[in-house]
């Protein structure tokens, strides 16, 4: 038998990397589409369903991502990512036997603790198997796994909450990630740090831990992208850890419906647009690598006016129509920032500035949007507001115009830069 040509080679380890991802994304989103469930079971607040799926949680997956990238860059990154896989599912299982919130907050952390050790390593993987001009492609693909995540949460988790109980569902999803983790280091193989750069990497053995920080928290081009991403991120974690919610108690649909009808507005919105995002900035930074920052700044000034109409729709049905497109706009940043960020580093330091990109963005978005939207729409409930949750949600517009404005200020620096102008390292 012939070995599989390399080409089919990085097709496979990439479709592996997505489905873990898929799997990563999944049990994050859990807590929000069994959200109506868990607060009529345990009794909580937005407030609190807010913390939980935010800042909570944001707290060891951002910070614990740090440790994780810099072993990772030393070390091997396929068992990093097994193992990781590993305990974030285990923790998604503790997540259906917990009786309390208190004991649903301690699982949820756990969750994050593994989480954080998921996407940095791909990153690196997917960098060193795809050269580059066809990164933002790789990355478009591997970055699917939120909306095919999040879909077959929406899908599985709606339908298994309105059959049987919620808990089942983290159980089940727990399970499933625990066999993956012990599949994926037979199928995907360590790659050569820098094996597909092009001309001479300038490389140690291994990068300095303080350097590698300093150089990303001090380089203009790369924080862009973090607070940029981050800002974007504000609101579509915001939202989404509450859009379930929001369907149900504001729009009036039922969890056989949002089964359905969010899933398909999921899988459509996002799934589409993250393969057209990835396509659209290979195309782009084929030109020029302004195409990075001109791309999101552009697709969320398109997704803004949609966004403020699904909030105000008067029908569920309308609102997940307008709901399509704002996904489908909203994720543009993703691929452009990792893609940039992969790009401008050392081979060596990939993994680490994953995770600092990582830091960043999810401490500003997943962090505090959900913790922001949460808190908001308790503050208006008890205001008097009978619509305290779409009144939260019409908050993050404005966070749409802080993006923007700031992948206009990175486009302007990209533009400014030389051809050759890569980081340097400290």
């Amino acid at each position: 038998m012939e070995p599989e040509a390399p080409g089919n080679r990085r097709w496979i380890v990439l479709v592996t990397l997505t489905f873990v991802y898929v799997l990563n994304f999944l049990d994050r989103q859990l807590l929000g589409i069994l959200a109506k469930p868990i607060q009529d079971s345990l009794q909580v607040t937005d407030g609190q369903l807010g913390l939980i799926g935010g800042l909570y949680f944001a707290f060891f997956y951002c910070f614990i991502a740090i440790p994780v990238g810099w072993l990772a860059d030393r070390t091997h990154r396929v068992g990093v990512l097994s193992l990781a896989c590993a305990i974030w599912s285990g923790a998604t299982m503790a997540c259906g036997f917990a009786a309390t919130y208190p004991q649903l907050v301690v699982a949820r952390m756990l969750v994050g603790f593994g989480e954080a050790g998921g996407v940095p390593p791909s990153y690196a993987i997917i960098s060193d198997t795809f050269p580059p001009g066809k990164r933002g492609t790789a990355f478009g693909i591997y970055n699917l796994g939120p909306p095919i995540g999040a879909a077959l949460g929406i899908a599985f988790g709606a339908s298994i909450a309105a059959a049987f109980d919620w808990r089942d569902a983290f159980i089940a999803i727990g399970v499933i990630g625990i066999i993956t983790a012990a599949v994926v280091p037979f199928i995907v193989r360590e790659p050569k740090r820098g094996a597909t750069d092009t001309g001479p990497v300038l490389t140690k053995a291994k990068a300095p831990f303080w350097g590698t920080v300093g150089m990303f928290f001090t380089h203009p081009v790369l924080m862009l992208a973090a607070l940029g991403s981050g800002a974007t991120q504000f609101v579509t974690y915001g939202l989404g850890n509450f859009a379930v919610l929001f369907l149900i108690r504001e729009k009036g649909m039922t969890l056989e419906q949002i089964a359905l009808w969010y899933a398909l507005a999921v899988a459509l919105g996002m799934g589409v647009g993250m393969v057209v995002s990835g396509r659209v900035i290979d195309r782009l930074t084929g030109v020029s690598r302004t195409g990075y920052a001109i791309a999101p700044a552009v697709s969320l000034a398109i997704a803004l006016p949609f966004y403020v109409a699904f909030v105000w729709a008067p029908g569920w049905q309308l609102a997940l129509a307008l709901l399509t497109v704002v996904m489908f706009f909203n994720y543009f940043y993703l691929s452009a920032s990792v893609a940039l960020v992969q790009e401008e580093v050392r081979p060596d330091q990939r993994v680490l500035s994953g995770a600092l990109l990582l830091l960043v963005m999810n401490f500003i978005g997943l962090g505090l949007g959900p913790t922001w939207v949460g808190a908001a729409s308790d503050w208006f409930k008890a205001q008097g507001s009978t619509h305290s949750l779409q009144t939260a949600l019409f908050t993050l517009t404005p966070f749409y115009l802080i993006a923007i404005a700031l992948f206009l200020w990175l486009a302007r620096i990209l533009r400014a830069e030389t051809p050759a102008g890569k980081v340097v390292p400290a």
